[in-house]
């Protein structure tokens, strides 16, 4: 959002959209004061400022309104607001303006330019109408522009302020996942410059240097982008408001001609001419291995052309040169090491020349070879060690008899396509028709040999005293005796678990099964077929030989798929020749039969639970927390609101459905929270935004009662009390001593991470944890459990490892969680956010803990997950166990219900946590019974019609309801959620009474034995439950426990036994519900395991109050 003070402004704020990111902090934003006058303008009016941080520019355009006089034109030019015939025209710069559309809602758009409006079309943008946002912006009205006095300059590239040797390129495209300048970078929060960026990449050594979105600085010394339209780099500099410095993956990129630098644009041809020498193709090579073993020192290797490596060859005596990456020059008199041309033809080389970008030179690992005098090269080891000549073999009778073929290679040598086929994992090589190259382990479709040798006669393209086949005519050798198999066939036995071959399905664009899978070269049917059933789907198809595809028995039926004739499908699997893996556009389809593999409930009216609208909070709450005192805080992001008066805390009184308001000092967008086990059940919030809020520490001392006012509010000051690392998107977990445990994180919205774990009260320094760094930006919020053998649970990305709990070195390293059937890849952290969930222990714990994730994401394409995946940390050889759900989902929340059970609530069918990164609701809820078989555990539960995107909340109530909260999507066309759900658990809805009982004793030690007194109104069974104290955020339960202790009841009294240690049941605070056939109770708060870490004694510190020791 930019704040124009008519002297400088600040940059946008970058939505959580992830990837490659500056390495330097960025500073807290603060706004300044506006000013009392601005030059030329008569009034202003300060105005909220917009519900998003950034609108593209391509939003920067007119729109109508109800005022058909109203111009609301945006003229590129600032001089158009002189020389318009059009009167009272108004010269804005870079602002939003909000507008009342004919359909009288309010629209809003941002112009990245400046441009300039009539005065009459701003006279119609009432306040009113400018009701979205917390920071500030001037809406500027009732001004005639003089022509000789402009109201602002126009931004521009300030090349003469540049320093020497730097020029300006030109404003390129940029994409955080892959940036164009992959060197050094940084954020400069407000005091980015043109030249700042340029000075800061030159003292690196690097020849390129771009400015990004107003802030960003980044470096490299070698640009892969392409050039982007000058209109799309329109933001200003944060530290020179008339410079540029980009847009949204957009940069203005300089070039230091001190050093000749790499360009991205195209080469104009893949070779050179060069007199006496003939290019040979592109070759593999090796770091370790040369194929040309002498590296040529060339002067000015920065400037690297394909000429001056040729020249350095032949003085050198030389008559193979090769390039690679871009400045690199080798050279040799034949190939060692098994160089041959490259298995994918010249598709890996692709760098331009450092010297001239019109040239090729290589790419990673790849060289352009180049032969004097068009000699061809030998080898210095021949790959062709233990392999014959097997004869020329007829081909395309049934179809092809091997794989392939590779790529052209007009340099094709016997020796180069058994060295290809030697690299790539095969035995029999075949070569055809002068420069065509062939692999595989055996011959296919009947192959024969043809009537005689001499009908192989065409001469090698790289040799021509060597035989490459003919027509149709393959050139066959071989390590081993031939195998000749016969024509493929459907495969029909053999096959894995129950699946059955059905016939040739019809495919087309859109897909008769959705979910692909590329097996390169592997493929076959036992393969496809077992990858489907191990991920729950029941149909499976393999087609043009190397794809297979999963999916249910009712989708090829939905899009209209039918069988057709067998001889459709024809392509032989090339895992396994002897059957077919369908053809283009046709499967090869199978279904399994017989016992399903996934059992899905589908219970009826009551049984199906129920959502029932509570009304609207003042905020979309990021973290919601249940309190001692019966109510529940709403804590939000406060500095970047989008409502208008928000003081980013609230707390809900359920018993009287209103709210209270409370206050944080900085912004807690994104941070962890957690309930103490002080005696006070104080909640904390643990991080933030970005600057000073990401070092936060706040406290609350829960008061009042349901019905009853509670007074307190939340306490921070970070200059007295303060992470030692700043953290955004942090987790946090109550340890076995009492202690909290702090991990991971980035340094602020977007920024770099911070791949350590603290201890608070604070405990020595932070300890680097390697995994974090490593797996970033993928890991954040990770989940964290005690275990009951001892040792600390990590869920991150896709990985898991289990921590020594003194120590914080990894014990154990879990076998990674399965992600989606296509893509192993799929995370569960944020931002492909799934949610972690503890399943229950229970009495005498001699059971191993068992943890259960569902949903995600997959990186890149956003393609969410759809199973649940659960594993038991502390066995032998832990194991993953999926479980297929009904659908997709990703930014999933999990509430843990008193039975046992887990409500499976929330989300999205597509895409992945953050601002506008995710799209197409998930209405259902899903109920998961951990006591039921596995792939029986799924009920389909009642829907809602509220979209809960991110920032979607769900914990359990004291009365046992699930309380729904949220979504924060911040895009066109989705709604900002301020209603609030209640869950209607089954249980409640049997028209049984509840339950109750009195208890006197709610702070127990390990292993007590606590006596209550209950009343079983339908004379059923009781049962105990203790569910832990959580803070919900971002599919995170921090807290979450569901344990069923021992206990033993004579008439009306019962006796519980607590559970017997800090590893079974950390330190904290428990709700105990009573159950009586399913039905629960209303909850009571006990403490179970005391304060051991003496956190009621901290901090001591003048600005908090804390509730004592015990």
């Amino acid at each position: 959002v930019v704040y124009h003070s008519g002297e400088k402004h600040l940059p946008p704020v970058r939505v959580e959209n992830r990837g490659q990111n500056p390495t330097h902090p960025r500073p807290q934003q603060t706004l300044p004061p506006p000013p009392s006058r601005v030059r030329g303008l008569t009034s202003y009016v300060p105005v909220p400022s917009p519900a998003k941080p950034f609108f593209p520019p391509d939003l920067a355009r007119s729109h109508s309104t109800t005022n058909p006089g109203a111009d609301l034109t945006c003229r590129s030019v600032e001089a158009d607001c002189g020389l318009s015939s059009i009167p009272n025209l108004l010269f804005l710069k870079r602002s939003v303006i909000f507008v009342n559309s004919p359909q009288n809602h309010i629209r809003s758009f941002v112009s990245q330019t400046s441009c300039c409006f009539s005065t009459a079309t701003l006279a119609i943008m009432a306040p009113p109408l400018l009701q979205l946002g917390s920071l500030s912006l001037l809406l500027l009205t009732a001004v005639t522009p003089s022509l000789a006095d402009p109201i602002v300059k126009r931004a521009s590239v300030n090349a003469a302020s540049l320093p020497e040797n730097w020029t300006y390129k030109g404003c390129y495209v940029d994409n955080v996942a892959a940036r164009a300048l992959s060197g050094a970078a940084y954020n400069s929060g407000t005091a980015l410059t043109e030249s700042a960026c340029a000075a800061y990449c030159g003292t690196k050594g690097f020849k390129y240097a771009g400015v990004e979105y107003s802030a960003e600085c980044y470096c490299g010394n070698t640009l892969t982008a392409a050039i982007a339209d000058e209109a799309d780099c329109t933001m200003t500099c944060s530290g020179n408001e008339d410079e540029l410095c980009g847009g949204p993956n957009r940069l203005n990129v300089f070039a230091s001609t001190a050093t000749p630098a790499t360009t991205s644009a195209a080469p104009t041809s893949s070779a050179v001419a060069v007199p006496g020498w003939t290019a040979g193709g592109c070759y593999t090579d090796n770091v370790n291995t040369r194929s040309l073993t002498q590296g040529m020192a060339v002067a000015g290797n920065a400037a690297m052309t394909v000429e001056l490596c040729l020249s350095a060859c032949a003085a050198a005596g030389y008559k193979i040169a090769g390039l690679e990456y871009a400045s690199q020059c080798y050279c040799g008199n034949e190939f060692a090491n098994g160089g041959a041309p490259a298995p994918d033809g010249d598709a890996q080389c692709n760098m331009p020349c450092d010297g001239n970008t019109a040239e090729l030179c290589g790419g990673p690992d790849r060289l352009n070879v180049y032969l004097k005098d068009g000699t061809a090269p030998g080898t210095t080891t021949s790959p062709g060690t233990g392999w014959s000549y097997k004869g020329c073999w007829v081909d395309q009778q049934q179809g092809r008899i091997m794989n392939g073929p590779q790529a052209d290679v007009n340099t094709m040598t016997i020796e180069s396509c058994i060295a290809t086929c030697v690299a790539a994992g095969y035995d029999i090589a075949g070569l055809q028709y002068s420069s065509q190259c062939f692999c595989d382990n055996q011959l296919k479709n009947s192959a024969s040999l043809a009537a005689s040798d001499a009908l192989c006669a065409t001469p090698c393209a790289g040799a021509t005293v060597e035989i490459c086949g003919g027509g149709n005519l393959d050139s066959i050798y071989a390590k081993r005796d031939i195998e000749v198999i016969p024509p493929a066939a459907p495969q029909k036995t053999g096959l894995p678990g129950l699946w059955q071959y059905k016939g040739c399905l019809m495919d087309q664009d859109v897909k008769s099964l959705p979910e692909k899978i590329v097996y390169t070269g592997t493929n076959t049917g036992n393969k496809c077929l077992k990858a489907c059933s191990d991920y729950g789907y029941n149909a499976a198809g393999m087609e043009y030989g190397e794809e297979c595809y999963c999916g249910d028995k009712s989708d090829p039926a939905k899009q209209g798929a039918k069988l057709v004739a067998e001889t459709d499908c024809n392509t032989p699997c090339p895992g396994n020749a002897a059957y077919i893996c369908g053809a283009g556009n046709r499967l090869s389809y199978y279904e399994w039969v017989g016992e399903p593999i996934q059992k899905y409930g589908y219970p009826q009216g009551a049984a199906a639970g129920e959502y029932k609208l509570l009304g609207k909070a003042p905020v979309i709450a990021l973290i919601t927390t249940q309190g001692k005192n019966g109510k529940v805080t709403f804590v939000e992001k406060s500095g970047t609101s989008t409502t208008p008066g928000s003081t980013g805390a609230y707390e809900w009184d359920p018993s009287t459905n209103t709210f209270r308001t409370m206050h944080v000092k900085t912004d807690v967008f994104c941070s962890a929270g957690l309930v103490l086990p002080d005696k006070a059940a104080r909640q904390i919030n643990i991080g933030g935004w970005s600057g000073d809020s990401t070092y936060g520490i706040r406290l609350y001392i829960p008061d009042g009662s349901p019905g009853q006012p509670s007074k307190n509010d939340w306490q921070e000051n970070f200059q007295e009390l303060a992470l030692q690392n700043g953290r955004w998107y942090p987790s946090a977990m109550v340890m076995a001593n009492g202690s909290i445990l702090v991990v991971g994180g980035e340094n602020g919205s977007n920024g770099p991470p911070v791949p350590t774990l603290e201890l608070l009260p604070r405990a020595g320094g932070v300890l680097h944890m390697p995994w974090l760094e490593r797996t970033d930006p993928y890991n954040l919020y990770p989940f964290l459990a005690v275990l009951p053998s001892g040792g600390i649970f990590v869920a991150y990305y896709n990985e898991a490892i289990i921590l020594d709990e003194t120590t914080f070195a990894t014990k154990k390293q879990l076998p990674n969680i399965p992600g989606a059937v296509n893509n192993p890849l799929g995370g569960r952290t944020y931002p492909l956010e799934g949610t972690m969930v503890l399943l229950p222990q229970h009495a005498p714990y001699t059971e191993p803990l068992g943890v259960l994730i569902c949903g995600g994401s997959t990186p890149f394409g956003g393609f969410a997950i759809d199973n649940c995946v659960s594993t038991v940390p502390e066995a032998a050889e832990p194991k993953w166990v999926i479980e297929k759900m009904p659908s997709k989902r990703v930014m999933s929340c999990i509430c843990a219900l008193p039975d046992g059970t887990y409500l499976i609530l929330n989300g999205a069918h597509v895409g992945v946590a953050g601002f506008g990164l995710a799209s197409d609701p998930n209405h259902n809820a899903l109920l998961y019974d951990p006591t039921k078989p596995i792939n029986s555990r799924i009920s389909i539960m009642a829907n809602t019609t509220i979209d809960r995107f991110y920032h979607s909340e769900a914990i359990l109530l004291q009365d046992g309801r699930v309380l729904v909260t949220g979504s924060d999507p911040e895009t066109d066309g989705l709604e900002q959620e301020y209603r609030i759900e209640a869950f209607i658990p089954p249980y409640l809805k049997t028209g049984k009474p509840a339950p109750s009982y009195t208890i006197t004793d709610t702070d127990w030690k390990y292993g007590d034995t606590v006596t209550v007194t209950v009343t079983l109104p339908s004379g059923g069974t009781p049962k105990f439950s203790l569910m832990g104290a959580e803070s919900s955020t971002h599919g995170n339960s921090m807290g979450q426990r569901t344990i069923f202790p021992a206990f033993k009841c004579t008439g009306t009294t019962c006796t519980i036994t607590a559970p017997p240690n800090a590893h079974v049941a950390p330190p904290g605070w428990h709700q105990l519900f009573l159950l009586e056939s399913g039905v629960p109770s209303k909850s009571h708060y006990v403490r179970i395991g005391g304060d051991p870490a003496n956190l009621g004694a901290w901090p001591k510190l003048p600005d908090f109050t804390v509730p004592g020791s015990g």
